[in-house]
């Protein structure tokens, strides 16, 4: 996602008087007040953290939660190996790549790969989208059935070119790139979501820098979440295209991948 904006303000709350402490110490790796006006508000509760619009009118909060909710039953009753997304990362019989999800946003997309047995490395730039994303990590660790699949996403927080860039040790076979565009998604839950965080990432301008620092670094392919109707991100062109009722997939195949003997 995009860079940090502080034209939004935003404070953190404990929701519970034994919550003030970690809420205090998330303030303070996050350089927010825990009093004042303000417009959002970054909230520690009994379910984790999450970001709230404060105001009559505001649409209620949002949290990463791996464990129930709308990515328990994709993980459950989602189509597997079948799964669009999982096609254009090169899933299929005996091939599990090592995927980087250069834009992980909420981490819904990454955890997908991970129920299917692809090992992932999440980076997110946006420090309240990365807070919110380490903290259901956290809850989805300690839970019997999500435990093992948490366990092969590995967050890194910060600017994904720059890290891509000066990527230290072996490179993922495979990069993963959904920017931030505008009506990218028109569902009720994806609207609510684009209302909060626009405030704080806006749109990815960077998009085509991002796509080149991604196909210098992948050794496999790179694949690029589009709305289907949308032009392809300035640059080198797509090898293949997948597409779907509201999202393509653009495949930008590098070399064929190995199998790595999973189911």
């Amino acid at each position: 996602m995009s860079n940090p904006r502080p034209s939004a303000t935003i404070r953190m709350q404990a929701l519970a008087p034994h919550l003030a402490e970690p809420a205090a110490v998330w303030a303070e790796r996050l350089g927010l007040a825990q009093d004042g006006e303000a417009q959002f508000a970054l909230q520690l509760g009994e379910q984790g953290l999450q970001l709230v619009e404060l105001g009559p009118q505001a649409p209620g909060p949002v949290r990463v939660d791996f464990v129930e909710g709308a990515v328990a039953h994709r993980r459950l009753f989602g189509g597997g190996t079948g799964q669009m997304i999982a096609k254009a990362v090169g899933v299929q019989p005996g091939v599990r790549p090592r995927v980087l999800d250069a834009t992980a946003g909420l981490g819904r997309d990454a955890f997908v790969l991970a129920s299917l047995g692809c090992s992932m490395t999440l980076i997110e730039r946006q420090p309240l989208i990365a807070a919110l994303l380490e903290d259901g990590l956290a809850r989805a660790a300690l839970d019997r059935d999500v435990g093992p699949i948490v366990a092969h996403m590995r967050l890194l927080t910060g600017n994904a070119i720059e890290l891509m860039s000066d990527w230290q040790g072996e490179p993922p076979q495979v990069i993963y790139l959904d920017p931030m565009f505008p009506h990218r998604d028109k569902s009720a839950l994806v609207k609510k979501e684009m209302r909060l965080f626009r405030p704080f990432v806006g749109d990815d301008l960077d998009a085509p820098a991002l796509l080149q620092a991604a196909l210098a670094l992948a050794s496999h392919r790179v694949v690029v979440k589009r709305p289907r109707k949308a032009p392809v991100i300035d640059g080198s062109k797509p090898t293949y295209a997948l597409e779907g009722k509201t999202s393509r997939y653009d495949i930008y195949a590098l070399k064929k991948l190995p199998a790595t003997n999973c189911p």
